[in-house]
């Protein structure tokens, strides 16, 4: 809640004070005491839910930026040479700014390693959690597991990706400006 609410609600009390003051000295301070505590019970009311509704906005922000994440990161770490195109589609909707141009200029290329050694990659997002954010942007860390198949390991390997992505909202959603991955 900002100062100038808090000094804008005051003002008026003070005033009312004077007046309760007054009314004191002439005898009616039964009706004005009323009036005093009904004038701080609204204003203390319209702060308290001025502050509910701020908080369930950043919480659902919050819950927004960490769906947008994990729908990166798990388009991210789940690709198939055998349907390649659509997936890098679903990473490049996701994708806005330098990340979505180096990954675009990067699918031809990808396209021919993973056809190449057919892989699969299986992603499954483990954790999520944002360590900064605002109304703009927002930074979050991702932990996700693959199982990983292609010509060198048909069985399968385990991978754990650590990813930090950088988010901002665009266009009325929230979506992934860059891609880096920690530890």
């Amino acid at each position: 809640m900002s100062g100038g609410l808090v000094a804008g609600a005051i003002r008026p009390l003070r005033r009312l004070g004077v007046r309760l003051m007054d009314a004191a000295r002439r005898g009616r301070a039964l009706p004005a005491s009323l009036a005093v505590a009904t004038a701080v019970t609204t204003a203390l009311s319209v702060c308290l839910s001025l502050q509910v509704y701020e908080q369930r906005a950043e919480e659902q922000r919050h819950q927004d930026i960490l769906a947008a994440a994990r729908r990166s990161a798990l388009n991210f770490t789940s690709l198939d040479h055998r349907h390649y195109e659509r997936d890098s589609k679903n990473v490049l909707k996701g994708a806005t700014g330098d990340f979505k141009q180096q990954f675009a200029a990067q699918t031809a290329e990808l396209t021919k390693l993973v056809a190449a050694n057919k892989s699969v990659s299986e992603g499954q997002v483990l954790e999520a959690g944002i360590t900064r954010a605002d109304a703009r942007t927002a930074r979050v860390l991702v932990v996700a597991d693959s199982k990983v198949t292609n010509t060198a390991a048909p069985q399968g390997q385990a991978r754990t990706y650590r990813l930090q992505l950088d988010l901002v909202y665009e266009r009325g959603r929230w979506m992934t400006s860059d891609v880096e991955f920690v530890g």
